[in-house]
């Protein structure tokens, strides 16, 4: 697999190509790993006021993406397939609950968080088969082919909200950091 390193705020992150011809698990796993570290690039270089900024009508901020992909990172992998999580900011109340950020939460709290949902969902990964099935929050059995697709699919379309948001705050560009 090629993968080049890149520096991401304090963290060495490494961006990687998905393989021409690799196996089914590690092509969907580097994939989903290229969207996750596009998101975490694109906060590089702000400060907590840009990061909180709310930018659309609905509140819509690079923070409270980055919080919503943790959570369902968590939700999807671990809760699935019947592993522990830490406490979750879903609200059957507010169905956006996860989107916000809370005044008494850093950004350092929001990124620690998005790295632990990816390592917990990395090990699930790791240790089980894309045929391995679990439960869904609604009830259906899914795959963890399943859960892989829908989780780049989830991925892709926020780094995409992430990249609008960002040129909105200072007019960066582009989906992975250059060489």
């Amino acid at each position: 697999m090629t993968q080049r390193g890149v520096r991401c705020g304090r963290h060495m992150t490494m961006t990687q190509r998905v393989p021409f011809t690799g196996g089914e698990k590690e092509s969907l796993h580097a994939s989903l790993n290229r969207h996750r570290d596009a998101v975490v690039w694109k906060l590089d270089g702000l400060d907590d006021e840009a990061l909180r900024r709310d930018m659309t009508p609905s509140g819509t901020n690079l923070l409270g993406l980055v919080k919503h992909l943790a959570a369902v990172e968590y939700g999807w992998f671990c809760e699935t397939f019947g592993r522990p999580t830490e406490p979750l900011p879903f609200d059957e109340d507010d169905e956006n609950a996860d989107l916000r950020v809370e005044q008494d939460e850093s950004t350092a709290d929001i990124l620690a968080f998005y790295e632990r949902a990816r390592a917990a969902a990395d090990q699930v990964i790791d240790e089980l088969d894309v045929d391995d099935e679990g439960t869904a929050w609604f009830g259906d059995a899914v795959s963890l082919r399943w859960v892989l697709i829908h989780m780049i699919e989830e991925t892709a379309r926020h780094a995409g909200h992430v990249d609008i948001v960002r040129e909105l705050i200072d007019g960066t560009t582009g989906d992975h950091r250059p060489a």
